[in-house]
């Protein structure tokens, strides 16, 4: 996927409609028109539902145990957070998506935008009725698609469309799209959070039409630049572009619950291990390499024993991505923060100082090295990345990592096969 450099007439965000629970039902037919719910790691928290559960009232964020009865007297069917199945169908949807239009831009993993100059423009309509049939067909999800003069516009059109009949478009400036504005919440605006609209309030603009209609100064001084922009891109004017995008990533985290409390340095270590090398093979795929990790465990913030929360930094003496040196300084991260005698509910790493791995600032020991040597640990990483990209992730893992099935990995009793990814799970017809 690629940006595009010249500017587009229109914009289309193309969303999946209740992504994570329509993963869920394209290997389970009976579940169409039931409600289904998918819960937060380790099973915590409910973070999808379906349009039927969310007609029961079922709220997001909402505990599972508080509402464990609920669930089962009115038949949800509930499962555990399935990634690499939730992952897969993206990466289909979005090369689907690049079947229609030359250029997207994938904003998350249920959206992307996609830029519409020239024949695809003239076309806006037509081409958004296109997406949703195709990708329907070819993956099995209903997406929605929102049309609009500029971003701000299109995200708001999807939000629309998701309400209606799945295409809905926002043109800046016509009656009817002042009208559909002027009856939307300022909150509802992408790009404007609780307390911002908590100060527009206060100056009397509660509606999109309000902010799209306010002056820039009053705006730009409540809610600086990035609002002002806002309330442009509400006007049609184009604001977000190449220059607003992400600042280059500083840091990369992998950190989570443990399904049962550890007590030993061993299974620490590899908890601690896992997460290094999930945390290298993301720098690697953004070509990026670190230059330190830091390493966390800690103790349950709110249980009865004692608390305790320690964190240890291992720098590199050169900028790094391979796994083997990740999990080297892990561990010796580790030593100097473990204690005995406490009840670990979670560890994890952060990998800091990344940059990228063509820039990265030279060390006089590298000299030193063989280069027969580096680049037969590039090649080994290389292979490594595209045997997990192919068969799943953990086809080929350190054995620093321990075993799979060790208690202290996250809880999803509960979660579907994954279907696309691994070959003993693959459904079998009888």
């Amino acid at each position: 996927m690629q940006s595009t450099s010249s500017t587009p007439k229109l914009w289309a965000l193309v969303d999946c409609n209740n992504f994570y629970a329509s993963c869920e039902r394209l290997f389970r037919p009976d579940l169409l028109g039931k409600p289904v719910v998918v819960l937060s790691n380790n099973d915590g928290c409910i973070v999808a539902r379906s349009n039927e559960a969310k007609s029961l009232g079922i709220g997001m964020g909402e505990p599972e145990f508080k509402v464990r009865d609920f669930l089962k007297r009115h038949g949800v069917a509930v499962f555990s957070s399935n990634y690499a199945l939730y992952g897969d169908i993206s990466n289909r949807v979005m090369r689907t998506l690049e079947t229609l239009a030359p250029v997207i831009e994938q904003y998350s993993i249920d959206e992307a935008f996609v830029p519409l100059s020239g024949p695809l423009a003239c076309n806006a309509d037509e081409l958004a009725m296109s997406v949703r049939e195709r990708v329907r067909k070819w993956t099995g999800i209903v997406v929605s698609v929102g049309v609009g003069t500029t971003r701000t516009l299109a995200k708001l059109a999807g939000e629309l469309a998701k309400k209606g009949e799945g295409v809905y478009r926002l043109d800046a400036g016509t009656s009817e799209t002042e009208k559909t504005l002027s009856k939307m919440p300022v909150e509802d605006v992408w790009g404007i959070g609780r307390r911002s609209a908590e100060k527009l309030r206060l100056r009397s603009i509660h509606t999109a039409k309000d902010l799209c209609d306010a002056d820039g100064g009053v705006i730009r001084k409540l809610l600086s630049v990035t609002g002002l922009h806002t309330a442009m891109e509400l006007r049609g004017i184009p604001c977000i572009d190449q220059s607003d995008a992400p600042a280059p990533r500083r840091t990369m985290v992998s950190s989570r619950s443990f399904g049962e409390k550890v007590t030993e340095k061993k299974y620490l270590a590899e908890a601690l291990s896992m997460h290094a090398a999930l945390a290298g093979e993301r720098v690697r795929r953004e070509h990026l390499v670190a230059g330190g990790i830091a390493v966390h465990i800690r103790t349950a913030r709110h249980g009865q024993g004692p608390f305790y929360d320690k964190t240890a930094e291992v720098s590199f003496s050169s900028p790094t991505a391979n796994t083997r040196q990740l999990i080297k300084a892990a561990r010796e991260g580790l030593d100097t923060v473990f204690l005995r005698g406490f009840e670990y509910a979670k560890a994890g790493v952060m990998l800091f100082d990344l940059v990228d791995r063509h820039k990265r600032q030279g060390n006089l020991l590298d000299f030193a090295r063989p280069d027969a040597q580096a680049a037969k640990d590039k090649n080994f990483m290389s292979v490594l990345d595209m045997v997990n990209k192919r068969f799943g992730r953990g086809t080929v893992r350190f054995a620093a990592e321990g075993a799979e099935t060790a208690l202290w990995h996250t809880k999803h009793t509960r979660r579907s096969p994954k279907y696309t990814s691994a070959w003993e799970d693959l459904p079998v017809v009888r």
